[in-house]
């Protein structure tokens, strides 16, 4: 069988060179008789790879060496209660900017360890935005933003000013590694695998030195990033399998020529949808064009009761998992690094082609 065009919002599709080089040593890697999977994670095997796999990724994003760079697991959904455990200082607030259903569930989440202050939200307009100006406390321990929401379909596209004594913290999930980005301006980035990285399970968090052993009473262990830091992310057994494909991912995207030759590929692919949505009367996007992201395009049809048909026909086609999120409907197309431009302009041949059927 054939491989089909996967726009799935995540678990997403993976470079075929990196599916077919885990193909290969599925049974043998490099000689040990062994698969990845079955390797102890304190072995030497397995710390080569996790050693390799951390100085790729801070090649890849250049990386200073006032941060750590953790391998941990749980989703970025963990984070939304890891962050405040060992952020808030003792400060006992933190103010976070709200741009979508991500945004939302970590504050819910932060809101059981701290005062939450909204410091922006782009609700009123149905989070189609990215709102410019925030009104961030003076004494906050930190601020929290989704810098692509990955159901709304919005995105950052610069990053945003702060204090300097107030750590900007980012959910980078669904965008990493799609565009060069100054880690610097951070003082934490945290990031699910399963988009642009790797296989779900594993959650990459890169966490600047002086942010360390500030974590709350009570935390455990393998929630403490200090505690982590020191043990190279292994308090537990890690995420091996997860780490060796992500691992797989750097080398692939470094062989491409890095973070700027990815980020045109991208903006390439974005252009192609977004220019034949902004010409159609049949289709829509109803985020503002600055901030659209180029990785997550959801879109609704001007009649929805032809969603079903839309989505078989697709689906016949080969393109598949382009339902938008339950929660608002409509079609989405995530277009994450792995997507192919043949496979954009096969999803824009065939939205032509049914819009000229149904239009």
């Amino acid at each position: 069988m054939s491989r089909i065009f996967n726009f799935s919002a995540g678990p997403a599709v993976l470079p075929e060179e990196v599916l077919a080089r885990a193909g290969d040593e599925m049974l043998d890697w490099r000689g040990t008789g062994m698969c990845v999977m079955e390797m102890s994670h304190r072995g030497k095997e397995f710390m080569s790879i996790a050693a390799e796999a951390e100085k790729d990724l801070r090649d890849l994003l250049a990386v200073p060496a006032s941060y750590k760079v953790l391998f941990l697991q749980g989703g970025a959904t963990l984070q939304f209660a890891q962050i405040p455990m060992n952020l808030l200082a003792g400060k006992g607030k933190a103010d976070y900017v709200v741009t979508g259903e991500w945004s939302k569930k970590a504050v819910k989440e932060a809101q059981a360890y701290c005062d939450v202050h909204v410091a922006a939200s782009s609700e009123d307009r149905g989070f189609t935005y990215a709102p410019s100006s925030w009104n961030v406390r003076t004494d906050t321990a930190y601020v929290h933003y989704c810098s692509n929401e990955t159901i709304g379909g919005v995105e950052f596209h610069e990053i945003p000013k702060m204090e300097k004594n107030i750590p900007l913290v980012a959910d980078a999930s669904s965008h990493i590694l799609s565009r060069p980005l100054d880690v610097s301006k951070f003082g934490l980035i945290y990031a699910g695998a399963q988009k642009n990285i790797g296989p779900a399970g594993l959650t990459i968090v890169l966490v600047r030195d002086d942010l360390l052993g500030k974590a709350a009473k009570g935390t455990p262990s393998v929630m403490d990033y200090k505690l982590q830091a020191a043990a190279d992310s292994m308090l537990n057994t890690p995420a091996t399998y997860a780490m060796y494909i992500a691992g797989l991912v750097f080398k692939w995207l470094k062989a491409l020529g890095g973070l700027p030759e990815i980020e045109k590929r991208n903006i390439a692919k974005a252009r192609l949808l977004y220019d034949y949505l902004d010409q159609s009367r049949f289709y829509k996007n109803a985020v503002e064009k600055k901030d659209r992201s180029r990785m997550n395009v959801p879109f609704t049809l001007k009649d929805a009761s032809l969603d079903e048909a839309f989505l078989k026909g697709a689906e016949r086609l080969g393109m598949v998992q382009l339902k938008g999120h339950r929660s608002v409907g409509g079609v989405r197309a995530s277009i994450y690094n792995a997507m192919s431009v043949e496979g954009v302009k096969q999803l824009v041949a065939y939205m032509m082609e049914f819009e000229e059927k149904h239009g």
